[in-house]
This record gives C-alpha cells, structure tokens and sequence, in this order.
C-alpha cells in the first residue's frame, strides 16, 4: 500500500501529547496500516522517529529509521527500555507537534529495548547513537512527555516563549 497523505500532527499543547498511551494487545492489519501511515508521515517531516500520539493516535506505537538510506523503519508496540548506558551522547531534538524550536541535551549513549515488533512476536533489541536517542524520544511521547521536559525550567520557559513568538 502506497500512502500520499497521513493525519495532521497535534500540535502542542494538545492534552493528548500530555497523556500516556494504551498498550497494544495484539498486532492486527489495522495496526501495521497505522505504522505504514507513521512512517509515511516520519519521512515527510523529514525525521527519525514518530510515535502513536504524535497523530493523535493513543496506542504505545513508536517507529525509528536513523538510516542513511531509509526504508530500514523499525516498528515497535508497547516499547519499553530494559536498560541505558552510563555514556550520555549530546544531540539536538525537535518536534513537529511544536514547530520553529529545538534543544540540545544529554541522554543515555544506547539503550536496551523490548517491543512488539510486526509479527507480533516479543524483541529485545540494542540501539545506539541516534537510533538510541530517537528511541527514547519515542518512549517519552508514548509517556505523555515531551523532549523538553528534559530541560531545566529556565530552558523549558525560554523555548516555549520562542515557540509561541514563532507561532505569530
């Protein structure tokens, strides 16, 4: 199935992206049809990651593709970290639910996921650099947080008054 269009991003600060999201029960066609319309809508932005309520879809439905080439999307339901490195790897974050800012911090190096992956079989699987941080990007929308709740208040306070100038 070839998609041209996906549903419209909620933009902050809808109370969806302040609410965790349901776990999957099982992985049925409708939901590889949600992951195909989360990955249309990833590469469109274009980015590295998407989770369910980035959509305004409230399951625990995440995917990552950090490859160079694309196409090499990982699909996860219910994605949970098992473990995270002591390392911590600087990278800058943004959201297409809050558009016009990003902010640079610190997160864990990699991290151990487990997930229900496309055939509904249970994964354990290693992520690393930015694979690692998208992950765990994921994991927070999927939490009802946002990438900068990550930083300090002051911080926080000064994106979102940039964020609401460049709304104007």
């Amino acid at each position: 199935m070839v998609l041209n269009a996906h549903r419209p991003y909620v933009m902050w600060p809808n109370k969806a992206l302040r609410t965790a999201a349901d776990p999957v029960a099982e992985i049925t066609d409708d939901i590889r049809a949600i992951w195909d319309e989360m990955i249309f809508a990833m590469d469109s932005m274009p980015g590295v990651g998407l989770a369910g309520p980035q959509l305004g879809i409230m399951l625990r439905l995440a995917v990552v593709d950090c490859s160079d080439a694309r196409g090499q999307a990982v699909r996860m339901a219910n994605p949970e970290i098992l473990h995270a490195s002591s390392q911590l790897r600087t990278h800058e974050e943004a959201s297409p639910n809050l558009p016009g800012v990003s902010a640079e911090f610190d997160r864990p190096r990699a991290v151990t996921v487990r997930f229900m992956n496309e055939a509904g079989e249970m994964e354990e699987r290693d992520f690393v650099h930015l694979w690692a941080t998208s992950v765990q990007h994921q994991i927070d929308h999927l939490n009802g947080k946002m990438y900068f709740d990550n930083l300090s208040k002051v911080k926080r306070d000064m994106l979102l008054k940039k964020a609401r100038k460049s709304k104007r």
